[in-house]
Formats: structure tokens, C-alpha cells, sequence
């Protein structure tokens, strides 16, 4: 069954930068509800128009991405926040992951990147921007989610500890299913067995728990890189 393409807000102080966004994604089919300048419009039409995803810069006027990506967050917990940097892994990034961002998106990104990350980031099936995510990672060991425990991997089964360690690789649930013979739809059920038992938002909670916990070692084949 198809699923209808995301609906996506787009929020940058930078007018060109939000207008080149809108055209690359309604090129390719997603929907663009509106364009959002301040963190304090952003949390004004996210409650209004109900996004799937949001593409937040992480530095504007007003109300930076951070404070509104909190907000949506604890607002909306079925929309899923991407943050967007000029740079390549700042203090801000680290603070809107923290704050319940999903990923991190580098605003040079190609067109085709751009769409397939909104893609993935409304699936909620995968990180983004893997380039960065062993240095976001190596933060998180020395600065740890305070939500995140690591005593909460008591609870789960031998099985979704499987699931886990693949998710934290950055493996899709199609990928799973390949790699652990199972279907798409009882890794899904994993997954969310998971999500529930160890209290995290999404599957970025998710791979940090893992690297804290030392489930996924430091110098592993995190999403391939």
C-alpha cells in the first residue's frame, strides 16, 4: 500500500534557503505547507497545520531552532523535527538533538538527499546525515541523554536486543528483516516494543542508548562509515 508523501514545513530566517527547499520537495512530490522565518512561527504553524516533518534551522531571530524544536516536540509527539546547519557539527546540533530533534541535515545537501532524508526522516526508519553521526555519538558518551537510562536494557528480549544493535547501524526495517529473516511488519513491532520499553522518542534515542551502553562498541560499523 502507497503511502501519501509527507507534509513538510520549512522553517530558515534565510528567504532563499526556504524557497529553494519548497521547489526541490515540491518537485518531487512532498507537500509543502508553509515556510516559517522564526522559531516562534514554526510553533505556531506546526500546531496549526500538523506537519509530518519539520526542516529547522537551528540559528534564527526571535526563537532559535532549539526552544522551537522543544516546543513542537512536546506538542506534537507524531511530528518528527529535522535540524539544519551551515556547519558541519556545531553546539547547536547537539542541543536540537537533545531537545528531540530526529536528525541533523547540512543545508548544502544535494536535491535528491534532501527528499529521500524527509522521506525517511516521516518513516521514522532511520537516521540522517550519517556522516556526522560518530561525532554526534562520541558526544553523547561523555555528555549522556539525562532521559536515557541505560538500566532500561534490563527489559529487553534477546531478540529486540538484535533489532536494536541494527537499528543503532542505521539499517532500515526492510534491512532488518533481510538480515534477521524476519518481516518488515514483526521488525516494525519490534521496533516499537523497544521505543515503549526503553522510554526513548525515536530511533535516534534509540542508537544513543545503544553506543552509552556499549551494546554497539565505539569502533564498530555504525551506518556503514
Amino acid at each position: 500500500m502507497s503511502h501519501p508523501p509527507p507534509r513538510v514545513l520549512v522553517v530558515d530566517d534565510q528567504e532563499l534557503i526556504r524557497a529553494g527547499f519548497r521547489m526541490i520537495l515540491e518537485r518531487n512530490g512532498l507537500e509543502v505547507l508553509a515556510e516559517a522565518a522564526d522559531g516562534v512561527e514554526a510553533v505556531g504553524l506546526a500546531e496549526k497545520l500538523s506537519p509530518d516533518v519539520v526542516l529547522m534551522d537551528v540559528r534564527m531571530p526571535r526563537m532559535d531552532g532549539i526552544e522551537a524544536t522543544r516546543r513542537i516536540v512536546a506538542r506534537r509527539s507524531d511530528t518528527r523535527v529535522v535540524a539544519l546547519t551551515t556547519f558541519d557539527l556545531d553546539e547547536y546540533v547537539y542541543e536540537a538533538v537533545r531537545a528531540g530533534a530526529s536528525g541533523f541535515l547540512l543545508k548544502d545537501i544535494s536535491p535528491a538527499d534532501l527528499v529521500h532524508a524527509v522521506g525517511v526522516a516521516a518513516r521514522g526508519d532511520a537516521l540522517l546525515a550519517p556522516a556526522l553521526t560518530r561525532r554526534l555519538l562520541d558526544r553523547y558518551v561523555s555528555r549522556p541523554l539525562p532521559s536515557i537510562r541505560p538500566d532500561r536494557l534490563a527489559a529487553a528480549t534477546a531478540r529486540e536486543l538484535d533489532v536494536l544493535r541494527l537499528v543503532a547501524r542505521g539499517r532500515s526495517n526492510s534491512e532488518i528483516a533481510g538480515g534477521l529473516f524476519l518481516s518488515e511488519a514483526t521488525v516494525k513491532t519490534y521496533v516499537s516494543r523497544l521505543l515503549a520499553k526503553l522510554a526513548v522518542r525515536d530511533r535516534v534515542q534509540l542508537t544513543i542508548l545503544a553506543y552509552q551502553c556499549g551494546l554497539v562498541p565505539p569502533g564498530d560499523d555504525i551506518l556503514g562509515d
